[in-house]
């Protein structure tokens, strides 16, 4: 098939290009490059058509979709520190460029493969966190939550248009994490507990340590956005894309340096160091992967310290 991956030079978006191109579709990908990197696809880059281009153009994403079969929209502002340091072109990028993105693929009868994540629950309480349960998040004063907003607006756009035909379906992720992390872990605390233990800084953790992510290796995360997207199974259904394990921050912390064998000691830092008056963070993230079972077969299987074993070989060879 001709598809299209926007943000296909970024973290999760290059993995996904690279095994589009394995399985011998044609790829386009249009990146701005803020985030994305072109070193991400150097392994594939004469298979593919790259256009660096924002969402933002609508003339530009509205040719590139009507020349694609499948759309794959990954391009997005992420990471909490760019969404509390840049709300504003979060805010648009999140929102607008979505909206041109759908607007084409209804356009052009495409199909559409919505990226979305598991900020959209906010810090409810209720664990594992569901497809359909209520979403619950803080005040608009808060800039965390404009970004689980703004998706959560990508989510109701895709959806109503499929009431009228569009065929679609959307993919939350859960902390995906492997090879081709931004090092500067803009939106990843592998990245950034892993970088500090390489360079024998203090690991700052937030807090006491206690909250709880579930990590997926980045393989997995592709693997069920893919099902997601090509099994006709999934049209018109959301699901939770991650790995079920539930490890603390302290403890991934702590794995990290006994991995890399770092002199590094941990540092807790509050929330208001590294984020500014006001911030809130959820104290827990497990997702019900009941729904990706039981209509992709899919299952993610990658454990984290194999995951985070296969990272810092990559890391080691990448950056030394």
């Amino acid at each position: 098939m001709r598809t299209l991956v926007t943000g296909g030079a970024g973290y999760i978006g290059s993995h996904l290009v690279d095994r589009l191109v394995h399985l011998n579709h044609e790829v386009t990908v249009i990146d701005d490059l803020s985030t994305g990197n072109l070193t991400n696809l150097q392994a594939v880059h004469s298979d593919i058509r790259f256009v660096e281009a924002t969402i933002l153009d609508a003339d530009i994403v509205e040719t590139l979709v009507g020349d694609a079969d499948v759309v794959f929209h990954l391009a997005a502002a992420v990471g909490v520190g760019h969404i509390i340091e840049q709300p504003l072109r979060s805010l648009v990028i999140n929102t607008k460029g979505a909206e041109n993105v759908i607007t084409a693929c209804v356009k052009h009868d495409r199909k559409l493969l919505l990226a979305s994540t598991s900020e959209i629950y906010g810090k409810t309480a209720k664990m594992p966190m569901s497809e359909d349960d209520d979403r619950v998040l803080g005040s608009t004063t808060i800039a965390r939550w404009g970004y689980s907003t703004a998706k959560a607006i990508d989510e109701h756009l895709a959806l109503a248009h499929a009431e009228h035909g569009l065929r679609m379906s959307i993919v939350r992720y859960f902390n995906s994490y492997g090879p081709r992390l931004d090092p500067r872990g803009y939106g990843s605390v592998v990245a950034n507990l892993m970088r500090q233990a390489i360079d024998n800084e203090p690991l700052t953790v937030h807090g006491d340590g206690s909250q709880t992510r579930c990590f997926t290796y980045v393989d997995d995360t592709v693997e069920g956005t893919l099902r997601a997207a090509l099994d006709l199974r999934g049209e018109g259904k959301i699901f939770n894309v991650g790995n079920d394990h539930e490890t603390s921050i302290i403890d991934l912390a702590t794995t990290i340096i006994a991995m890399t064998g770092s002199s590094s000691a941990v540092q807790h830092i509050s929330y208001e160091q590294r984020f500014g008056k006001g911030f809130e963070d959820t104290k827990r993230r497990i997702p019900d992967v009941q729904r990706a079972r039981d209509v992709l077969d899919f299952n993610a299987g990658v454990a984290l310290q194999d995951g985070l074993q296969r990272t810092l070989a990559w890391w080691r060879a990448t950056h030394r």
